[in-house]
């Protein structure tokens, strides 16, 4: 089963960058989106969101849009070819779902969790609030774990280690790179859970999914590892392959993808 995740940083204007080319040349099985920053119920009537909605690379897919309430801002979504058993947004908690940030599809043998965590922001003005958001999606994924193994991805806002980010000394103190954030994703991870590229590529350099805009930065491959598959422990050993798609442009971040048995 093949699984990309993309923060597509607003899926109108990455749709005039190439996303319908590599959207159909992948073939995903499950395609989760990021930041797709479009109001689906309340902008249905607007041709631009038709045409999206109605794009004929999706005609294969079951879709499921999460969007946030603040227009032009946050928003997930998902394709699959198979029909989920269930579907919920969000993840119950009023205050962490106005910015349609959290999709479930529920299937046979596993959730699909597609996650977009908060940015702690300049001068780390969301990070106390990004400390609680990350211990409530903590306590929902291993709910969901108790009944079936979870496939989470998404962009996590947060470099974990120093192999993942081009330049971790000047980065220590920055939002992505805190000890609180990086904290955070041990303790997920340490609770259950795999990261997929580095159960691979442990010790893999060089290999980000995110550059600035600024200073030439992707050109040069000044970047961060932000985008991640997460898979419960109990099925680590069925992952086939963790890439990440460094050539494919139309965004800030590049796709990341999974091959995994199940």
């Amino acid at each position: 089963m093949k699984l990309i995740s993309w923060n597509v940083n607003g899926i109108r204007a990455c749709m005039k960058k190439g996303f319908e080319d590599f959207f159909s040349k992948i073939d995903a099985d499950i395609f989760c989106l990021q930041e797709t920053k479009m109001q689906i119920k309340e902008n249905e009537e607007i041709k631009e969101v038709q045409d999206i909605i109605n794009s004929p690379i999706f005609n294969n897919y079951f879709s499921y849009w999460n969007s946030a309430e603040k227009k032009g801002y946050s928003g997930t979504a998902i394709f699959t070819k198979k029909e989920p058993e269930s579907v919920t947004l969000g993840i119950g908690i009023p205050e962490h779902d106005k910015e349609g940030r959290v999709i479930t599809l529920e299937f046979e043998k596993f959730y699909m969790v597609d996650i977009y965590t908060p940015n702690s922001k300049r001068e780390l003005e969301r990070l106390d609030y990004r400390q609680v958001w990350e211990d409530e999606i903590r306590k929902y994924l291993l709910n969901l774990n108790k009944k079936k193994p979870v496939i989470m991805c998404g962009d996590l806002n947060v470099a974990h280690k120093e192999i993942d980010l081009k330049n971790p000394q000047s980065n220590k103190h920055n939002a992505g790179f805190t000890d609180e954030e990086r904290n955070k994703i041990t303790e997920l991870l340490n609770s259950g859970f795999t990261d997929t590229f580095r159960y691979l590529y442990p010790e893999k350099k060089d290999a980000y999914s995110w550059w600035s805009y600024m200073g030439r930065a992707r050109e040069k491959n000044i970047g961060w590892r932000i985008d991640y598959f997460i898979v419960s422990k109990d099925i680590e050993s069925k992952i086939e392959e963790a890439e990440i798609y460094s050539d494919i442009y139309g965004s800030d971040h590049c796709p990341v993808g999974l091959e995994i048995n199940i």
